[in-house]
């Protein structure tokens, strides 16, 4: 029996809370958790992370399953759902814990990805800003901050930011949602 391992995917695309949420929806994608990756502190908190001054991006750390998604369909994804070309930013949410990043955990996946940053810089006007490094370690957030769209669909945030986004997603990746 020829059974593939799980794999695992850590990426950066503005506040976690969209990305989680997002992700969450995506069939092949077992488990979706929200952390932080990139800084020089250990164990940093939220309120530490929210200063800009640690250096940790928000993320989230997938683990999927390549037999049913592709990491090229994950990174495509991820390009599609943030902006890629704004440096520490987010639509509103600005500083270094909301860069673009890609964390990539081995060789294969840091070829996957430059191919997919090449192709998807004909989607974008602009230049893309995305950083790509090996995965540092990653910290869990919070427990509050893990399902945090499902948790609270109708706090302010989630209504005018994270739901315009899942609404995106659903739409564009019609093909790829569980069902």
């Amino acid at each position: 029996m020829n059974m593939q391992i799980e794999q695992v995917a850590t990426l950066g695309g503005g506040c976690f809370w969209c990305t989680e949420a997002v992700f969450q929806q995506i069939r092949g994608i077992s488990s979706v958790e929200s952390g932080y990756c990139g800084g020089q502190i250990h164990n940093p908190t939220y309120e530490q992370i929210c200063t800009g001054t640690t250096g940790h991006a928000e993320v989230v750390r997938l683990r999927f399953d390549p037999s049913s998604i592709s990491y090229a369909d994950i990174l495509e994804i991820f390009f599609i759902i943030h902006d890629p070309t704004t440096l520490n930013r987010q639509g509103a949410d600005q500083g270094t814990q909301y860069r673009s990043v890609i964390y990539y955990h081995d060789q294969e996946q840091k070829k996957i990805a430059q191919e997919v940053m090449q192709k998807m810089r004909s989607v974008w006007d602009d230049p893309i800003v995305t950083e790509l490094s090996l995965a540092p370690q990653f910290y869990l957030a919070e427990a509050y901050h893990q399902n945090y769209f499902r948790q609270h669909p109708q706090q302010g945030y989630c209504s005018f930011v994270v739901a315009p986004k899942v609404a995106k997603a659903r739409k564009a990746f019609a093909d790829k949602l569980i069902t």
